[in-house]
């Protein structure tokens, strides 16, 4: 018997797992939406971007940063907070998320290769030029969104309030 459980591990992907979702996916004609990020200490302003970039398509595919990526990134000697299989856990978590994949690279340039979504999206101040993967999205006819951050929500805010 699959549990609920089994069903939201079962949304954390590797690579080859991925092809085989996205070949299904494409066949059943399902409009694909790529984002990536941290997404440490998930909080409103995450899940909230996570809400308004699934509702762009009909299946979220959320690259999400190993923890060796995060520390490249240099976000802080702390971070991550918490370790890649438990952020990847939570994300799996939320409905709108259809699938998680963990990546080592600086970018998820790679992945969206892979992927081919037919959105990206990244939330913040980002020009959609600058955002990594828009060479790619932009050859096959899709869409790059920036999605506004929800002001006020921050893993960093977050860890300072903890530590204060």
């Amino acid at each position: 018997m699959i549990t609920r459980f089994d069903s939201i591990k079962a949304k954390i992907q590797t690579k080859e797992q991925l092809a085989r979702t996205l070949a299904l996916w494409k066949f059943k004609d399902r409009k694909v939406v790529f984002t990536n990020g941290c997404f440490d200490l998930l909080h409103k302003g995450h899940v909230t971007y996570l809400a308004e970039a699934a509702e762009l398509g009909d299946m979220l595919v959320v690259g999400l940063n190993s923890d060796a990526s995060v520390k490249k990134l240099n976000k802080g000697g702390n971070r991550p907070i918490q370790e890649q299989d438990s952020r990847a856990l939570i994300l799996a978590s939320l409905e709108s998320v259809a699938v998680v994949i963990i990546f080592d690279e600086d970018t998820p340039a790679d992945l969206i290769k892979l992927v081919q979504p037919d959105v990206l999206v990244k939330g913040g101040d980002w020009k959609p030029e600058q955002i990594a993967g828009y060479d790619t999205v932009k050859a096959k006819g899709g869409e790059v969104k920036v999605i506004e951050f929800v002001p006020g929500y921050s893993t960093t805010s977050i860890e300072q309030k903890i530590k204060g």
